[in-house]
């Protein structure tokens, strides 16, 4: 039969993000983070938009390929919501950006970015009989990155405001900025602020 002749199938292609960004030499520094950052060739995908029900389960975000989890965050505040093929093409702009201003895979300087601005240690309120004081608590993985994900959005979304600069723009030097640590990224400067904050509630 002809299904004995075929020729065998060639190696399963390599999936590349807008068929363009590897994922395979994306490295994650953070330990702590690993299990929380998902870029590895297990969330391969062309597109950050999947339409899965990541909100069924408890921990289940997690699983959530990390691009699309930026590409989420930046449908915010109402004018945007639900306008993902938006946000898909702005994060699509962001990384050629990122490309063209650092020379590395934008991947990587998303997942370093993500990592160096999720703050480790917050405070919470502690109400013990009418008085609040503050209290400093280490801030789970998770929680990290989500955090990270919304300052880093939030930064670039502000940036735009009023200004010349398209929001991929913006977004880019975001998160260039914040993977090189420096303090010209909104989302650094929160995190440092937060982590003030609680160490002198110790």
């Amino acid at each position: 039969t002809e299904w004995e002749t075929a020729p065998a199938v060639a190696e399963t292609p390599e999936i590349k993000l807008f068929g363009k960004w590897s994922t395979d030499d994306v490295q994650i520094n953070d330990i702590s983070l690993q299990d929380y950052i998902a870029v590895k060739e297990k969330y391969a995908k062309y597109l950050p938009h999947s339409g899965g029900r990541y909100a069924a389960k408890r921990f289940r975000k997690a699983q959530c390929p990390i691009v699309e989890r930026l590409t989420n965050s930046m449908m915010m505040h109402g004018r945007n919501n639900g306008k993902k093929l938006m946000t898909v093409r702005i994060v699509k702009h962001a990384f050629e950006i990122i490309h063209l201003l650092t020379g590395e895979n934008p991947l990587q300087v998303l997942v370093n970015a993500i990592i160096n601005s999720g703050p480790r240690e917050d405070s919470t309120r502690i109400g013990r009989a009418g008085t609040v004081r503050r209290q400093a608590v280490d801030v789970s993985p998770l929680r990290r990155v989500n955090q990270a994900i919304w300052l880093l959005c939030t930064g670039a979304r502000e940036a735009a405001f009023r200004n010349i600069k398209t929001i991929a723009e913006c977004l880019a030097d975001e998160l260039i900025n914040a993977a090189k640590g420096s303090s010209n990224s909104y989302a650094i400067k929160k995190k440092d602020e937060l982590e003030r904050v609680a160490k002198s509630n110790r």
